[in-house]
């Protein structure tokens, strides 16, 4: 297994994508552990004075103003912990867990937080070791910190709670004696370090960033298909067009369906001569609408990488000015708002998709495919309802792309009155790519069977190696068939981006 030296205040996308994708172990660049000491050794004066802390001698949210004595602050974390270990639902992939503890490590390694080093040992270790704690997905509204996750990956590290380790879930305890690591008990503020925190919103937020680019990518491959299937023009791609408009997604679009498209002799037989003067917006538009969504994604990748490399508990130790000072940095508002412009994106590259998968099977629009693109329309209804499942997965996203960060309730009797809804926010992104990868799978199912109805007319050779790779494990449909394996297996070629790899040499970098 890779492991990747993280440098806070400088992790990029790319690296937090192979925690993701490739699930690398991490350690933190052993440069950041002065100045964690430097912020635990302020905890430690804190805890010797009189003065109140907020998290160090004091109790929490409205209990704040209550004093507590220096002998119970070990069982004040403790309680901490314990009692916001109150998540529900099902629990989230391990992937997404280790990407979380990942990025509890960053914040904790950028040295305002006041921890011992052998708090960020311990989640080193966890990920070296394999032990994940089960994260129930839901009990975050994204503020203050996400509470009630984050306590479940602390409770493990205190030896309480369930962890997942060699493939089987079993106690915290057992998970950690198995790995031959220790349960470690809590000082002064290190509970409150651990939970007070953004890293579950931002965590699932990037693996739906991370899945959304990847659907997005694939999403140029499957319409560079569909545009060559109805015999689309590419006047629309030309890169003058793009550069007068300046907008950089529409741009890279422009640029990689010119590329996917080069050499398309069913392109080349109707250039000349053809009656039709414009296709529909779903053709013509595609750089202008993917590349706007792509653009979106950018924004919200910018607003992920800065938050993943952010402190984010409270309060926060200010080493050089000599201060603990209470703030807000645990509201997930940043994190909110790039999950609702990611649910965005994804709602609208499935909606432009969906109206080409529309096209390429109507008779009237599609310029002489068969309905349906059966070869026996009547007897055999051929793509008709994978049609109108990708409608109704289509209107689904819609519903889901509603915002979620404008939806504040407050809690904790109104001390935190104002929250982010970050959490799920960022959480309903992943059924919407498991959509959108579907109504991808579809277009490219549709695609591939166009192409075949053109020959002997060949597609571009890089897009006849994408037709290729589909027919490995889905035939050209001749009669109707069980269709649902065909939807499963185009689907997974999506998600997996066994597409985009395929198509690679034909698509110029389009970086996130």
């Amino acid at each position: 297994m890779t492991t990747l030296v993280l440098t806070p205040g400088a992790v990029t996308l790319d690296d937090l994508a192979q925690i993701h994708w490739g699930g690398a172990s991490v350690r933190l660049d052993p440069g950041c552990r002065p100045d964690i000491e430097r912020a635990h050794a302020r905890i430690a004066q804190a805890v010797a004075g009189v003065s109140p802390v907020y998290g160090v001698n004091t109790g929490f949210g409205k209990l704040a103003s209550v004093k507590v004595a220096a002998k119970d602050t070990a069982a004040l974390q403790r309680n901490l912990i314990l009692s916001h270990c109150c998540g529900v639902g099902p629990a989230i992939p391990r992937g997404h867990a280790r990407l979380m503890m990942a990025l509890k490590l960053l914040s904790l390694g950028r040295g305002a937080s006041g921890v011992r080093l052998k708090i960020v040992d311990l989640i080193e270790d966890m990920l070296d070791k394999g032990v994940t704690p089960v994260i129930p997905a839901q009990g975050s509204v994204g503020a203050s910190g996400d509470l009630a996750p984050l306590a479940h990956m602390a409770a493990v590290m205190m030896g309480h709670g369930e962890a997942e380790f060699g493939g089987a879930a079993m106690p915290g305890a057992a998970a950690l004696a198995a790995a031959g690591l220790a349960p470690v008990e809590l000082g002064p503020k290190e509970g409150l370090a651990l939970i007070n925190g953004t890293q579950f919103s931002t965590a699932l937020a990037l693996v739906g960033l991370f899945g959304a680019w990847r659907a997005a990518h694939s999403s140029l491959v499957t319409s560079a298909l569909s545009t060559d299937a109805i015999m689309g023009s590419t006047a629309p791609l030309q890169a003058e067009i793009h550069t007068l408009r300046g907008q950089p997604g529409q741009i890279d679009v422009g640029t990689t369906m010119r590329a996917l498209l080069m050499g398309s002799e069913i392109r080349d037989s109707h250039i000349v001569d053809d009656a039709r003067v414009q296709d529909p917006y779903c053709i013509r538009c595609q750089p202008q609408v993917t590349g706007a969504s792509i653009d979106v994604l950018r924004m919200a990748g910018r607003t992920l990488q800065i938050e993943a490399n952010a402190a984010t508990d409270n309060p926060l130790v200010l080493v050089g000015a000599d201060l603990i000072v209470s703030g807000g940095n645990f509201h997930a508002e940043p994190v909110g708002f790039a999950a609702d412009m990611i649910a965005l994106a994804v709602s609208e590259i499935g909606a432009i998709a969906q109206r080409r998968v529309a096209l390429i099977v109507d008779p009237v629009l599609s310029f002489n495919l068969p309905p349906f693109l059966t070869p026996n329309p009547g007897l055999n209804s051929g793509y008709m309802i994978a049609e109108v499942t990708t409608a109704a997965l289509m209107s689904e996203n819609k519903h889901l792309a509603n915002p979620c960060v404008t939806d504040s309730t407050p809690t904790s009797a109104n001390q935190e009155d104002h929250v982010s809804m970050a959490a799920h926010g960022a959480r309903r992104i992943g059924p919407m790519i498991e959509n959108l990868n579907r109504i991808l799978g579809v277009e490219l199912l549709c695609g591939a069977q166009g192409i075949d109805f053109r020959a002997p007319l060949k597609t571009s050779p890089v897009l006849q190696n994408v037709v290729s790779r589909v027919r490995q494990d889905v035939e050209t449909m001749q009669d109707d068939r069980y269709l649902a394996p065909d939807l499963d297996r185009a689907a997974k070629m999506i998600a997996s981006g066994d597409i985009i790899a395929v198509a690679d040499t034909g698509m110029p970098g389009v970086t996130l």
